[in-house]
């Protein structure tokens, strides 16, 4: 995949499916950056897996709504390590999938589509932005986008989560038809219910059999599945597709 090297960020992945697409890229010879907003245990436990599997990885925390974090450890990497070839925006605000607790269209208030929009949209925006003129410099690099298929398929109507998520991916294709002149390719990645992570935990059994019925392959997304995609479009292999949503879920979603 002729990741050895590239020097990566990886948003909200001191755990979940940040947790495994870090470990991914550090099985490739990637030096990867785990960012985190709170458990530095947690990401340095990452770190520690993958140093232990011969791979370079460093944690560090800055919160990704917050511009001047941002900026902060976009200026520490590039002091550190020189450049940034690859970015996955994998971190959001804190979500549960479970349908008896969510809000119904007519109790939710615009303060949670406003959560939402903050963690998914403006982190992944203060992020891309601080990348850019390192990347239009180098004239390369890869920009991934985590995003839901609940956005083609809202089995369940997670207005909020849902709604910023479409936002999302519309950043990733206006942005993939700006910076495709500077060899920067954009896309999203589009996860079904991932199980096990924090935001799936509280999803009910009788929920997780009906999707993994409604599934081709007849399982759930595991977050090993989502990060192999991910690798595969940061690597060359991928290297003319950009503005693309790839859905990672059995075949639930098929466009």
């Amino acid at each position: 995949m002729n990741l050895k090297g590239k020097i990566v960020l990886i948003t909200g992945a001191s755990r979940g499916i940040g947790a495994a697409i870090a470990r991914k890229f550090g099985d490739e010879g990637s030096f990867v950056i785990v960012n985190y907003l709170k458990n530095k245990h947690l990401a340095e436990n990452v770190v520690s897996e993958i140093e232990f599997q011969g791979g370079q990885a460093v944690a560090i925390q800055a919160d990704v709504q917050n511009e001047n974090q941002v900026n902060e450890m976009m200026a520490q990497i590039i002091d550190s390590v020189g450049g940034i070839d690859i970015v996955v925006n994998n971190a959001l605000s804190h979500y549960t999938f479970n349908p008896k607790t969510r809000k119904t269209a007519w109790d939710i208030e615009w303060d949670d589509y406003q959560q939402q929009w903050d963690g998914n949209v403006r982190g992944a925006f203060n992020i891309c932005k601080a990348a850019m003129p390192h990347m239009k410099e180098q004239m390369s690099g890869r920009i991934i986008n985590i995003v839901s298929n609940l956005i083609d398929f809202p089995i369940v109507p997670y207005h909020d989560y849902s709604t910023a998520k479409m936002a999302l991916l519309g950043l990733s294709r206006n942005l993939a038809q700006e910076l495709g002149a500077f060899g920067i390719t954009v896309n999203a990645v589009a996860p079904g219910l991932t199980y096990p992570t924090d935001s799936s935990s509280e999803t009910k059994e009788d929920v997780r059999r009906t999707i993994i019925k409604l599934t081709p392959m007849r399982r759930l997304a595991l977050p090993e599945d989502i990060a192999g995609t991910v690798l595969f479009l940061a690597s060359d292999l991928a290297s003319f597709i950009t503005g693309q949503c790839l859905n990672v879920d059995g075949g639930l979603v098929m466009k």
